[in-house]
C-alpha cells in the first residue's frame, strides 16, 4: 500500500542521515579542530532533539493528524541536514543538529504508529520491514560516504545533498493517502475499522476528524503501566548500546583505514538489516518477549567478544553478528507495545521511540568525555552491559502478562 511504501522510504532517508556524522566523523573533527568531546556533545544534542520529536510526535499527532506531523517533520529535519553543510563554524554546526535530530525523531516515532495502525495483525513481521529499511539506510552511508570522501567530495556537499533529497519524502507524505493518526473515543466504528484489513484500515481512516463531541469523554485507557515503562526501559538501553556501537566504532578502529573502518560500520549495519529481515520471517512463530530476550543476550556476547579480540578481522566480524542480534530488537519491543495498546498507535509509538532516544541521549555522547578519560574500548564496553539490562527489562516484562491485558487496556477489534 502507498502509505506503507512511504513510511519504509522515510526509515530508509533517516537511517541514512542518522549515519552521516558518525561516518564523517574524521573529517568534522579536522574542519573545526575538534576532539571526541565535541563530537560527543553533538551527539548529546542531536539525541535530545531527537527524544523531544519521537516523544512530542505522538501526542501531536493525536491532536493535529498524520499528514501535518510527518511532512513538517521531513521538512524541518531536510533543513537540519543542509544547515549542517552550511554553516561555516562549531557553534552554528552544534545549533544546526537541533532541527535536524527534532525532525528525525518525529519522522521515527510517526513511521512506526502508521505501522501499528496499518498492520493490525502480523505486527512482529511489519516493524522488522520497517526497521529493516532503516537498517539498509545505515549500512548504505558509512560506504557510500567513504568512498566520496576517499575521492575528494566535500563532506559538506553530502549533508546539503542529503537534506535537499528529504523535500522529496515531505512530499511523498503530503500526497498519499495516510490514516489519520487522531485520537477518537472508542465505539463501534472503531471496532470496525480494527477489524477490516490493513488496506481497508488505511482507506476507512484516511486523515479522519475527531468523532462529534468531546475525544475524551467516557473513562481512558491508561497508557503509561508498569509493562510499558519495563518496555521502554528495554528500548532505552538497547538503543544506548546500539548507538554507542554505531557513533564511535569508526573511532574505535582509528588504527584502520578509513575505508576499513567504514565497511566495519556497514557491516555492522547490514548485520542488523539481515537481522529484521530474518526475524520478518519467524518472529511470530514464537513468543514474542522471549525472542526478543535471546536477542539481547546474543547482542551482549557478541559485542564483549568483538571488543576484545585482538585481531581486526574477527573483531569486524563479531560487530557484524552483534548487529544481527541487534537487528529484531528495536521493532519487537515497538510491537510488542502495539499488542497491548492497539488503540493508541500514535501514543505507543512515539511513547517508545522516545525512550529509546533517551537511551541513546545518556551514554553515548558520554562516551566522548570517557574516550578522553579512561579510554575508548572502556567506553565501548560500556554497550555491552547495556545489552545485558535490555535483556533483563525484557524478562521482567514477560513476568508481568499474568496481569489480565483487560486491566491495561480494552481488546478493540481485535
Amino acid at each position: 500500500m502507498p502509505a506503507g511504501i512511504v513510511g519504509c522510504l522515510a526509515l530508509l532517508a533517516i537511517g541514512w542521515t542518522g549515519l552521516l556524522i558518525p561516518s564523517l566523523i574524521r573529517s568534522i573533527e579536522a574542519t573545526f579542530d575538534q576532539t571526541d568531546a565535541g563530537i560527543g556533545l553533538v551527539y548529546f544534542v542531536y539525541s535530545v532533539a531527537y527524544a523531544t520529536g519521537s516523544l512530542a510526535g505522538g501526542p501531536v499527532t493525536e491532536r493535529l493528524g498524520r499528514r501535518t506531523v510527518l511532512v513538517a517533520a521531513a521538512l524541518l529535519h531536510g533543513a537540519g541536514l543542509a544547515a549542517l553543510g552550511l554553516g561555516g563554524s562549531w557553534p552554528a554546526f552544534v545549533l544546526a543538529t537541533l532541527p535536524a535530530g527534532l525532525g528525525a525523531g518525529s519522522i521515527d516515532g510517526g513511521a512506526n504508529g502508521l505501522f501499528l495502525d496499518l498492520f493490525r495483525s502480523g505486527r512482529g513481521r511489519a516493524m522488522n520491514l520497517l526497521h529493516l529499511c532503516f537498517s539498509v539506510g545505515a549500512l548504505s552511508a558509512p560506504l557510500v560516504v567513504g568512498l566520496l570522501v576517499e575521492r575528494g567530495v566535500p563532506w559538506q556537499a553530502i549533508m546539503v545533498g542529503s537534506g535537499f533529497a528529504m523535500g522529496f519524502i515531505a512530499l511523498a507524505f503530503w500526497l498519499v493517502p495516510l490514516p489519520g493518526g487522531r485520537r477518537t473515543r472508542p465505539g463501534p466504528a472503531i471496532e470496525t475499522i480494527g477489524a477490516t484489513s490493513a488496506s481497508e484500515t488505511a482507506t476507512a481512516s484516511h486523515d479522519l476528524p475527531p468523532a462529534a463531541g468531546p475525544s475524551h469523554a467516557g473513562p481512558s485507557p491508561r497508557l503509561v503501566t508498569v509493562p510499558l515503562l519495563l518496555l521502554g526501559i528495554a528500548i532505552g538501553t538497547y538503543v544506548a548500546s546500539e548507538v554507542g556501537v554505531s557513533n564511535w566504532l569508526v573511532r574505535f578502529l582509528e588504527p584502520a583505514p578509513l575505508s576499513t573502518a567504514t565497511l566495519a560500520l556497514s557491516l555492522f549495519w547490514a548485520g542488523l538489516a539481515a537481522g529484521r529481515l530474518v526475524s520478518s520471517q519467524i518472529a511470530d512463530r514464537f513468543d514474542h518477549i522471549r525472542f526478543t530476550t535471546a536477542c539481547a543476550w546474543l547482542l551482549a556476547v557478541a559485542l564483549a567478544g568483538a571488543i576484545v579480540v585482538p585481531l581486526l578481522p574477527v573483531s569486524i566480524a563479531l560487530f557484524a553478528l552483534a548487529g544481527f542480534a541487534s537487528g529484531p530488537i528495536f521493532p519487537m519491543i515497538v510491537a510488542i507495545g502495539g499488542e497491548r495498546y492497539p488503540d493508541r498507535s500514535a501514543g505507543v509509538g512515539g511513547f517508545l521511540t522516545g525512550m529509546g532516544v533517551v537511551g541513546g541521549t545518556i551514554y553515548p555522547p558520554a562516551m566522548g568525555i570517557l574516550s578522553v578519560t579512561v579510554g575508548l574500548p572502556i567506553a565501548m564496553f560500556g554497550n555491552v552491559l547495556l545489552a545485558v539490562a535490555c535483556g533483563v527489562a525484557l524478562v521482567l516484562v514477560g513476568r508481568q502478562r499474568s496481569e489480565p491485558e483487560s486491566r491495561l487496556t480494552p481488546r478493540i477489534g481485535l
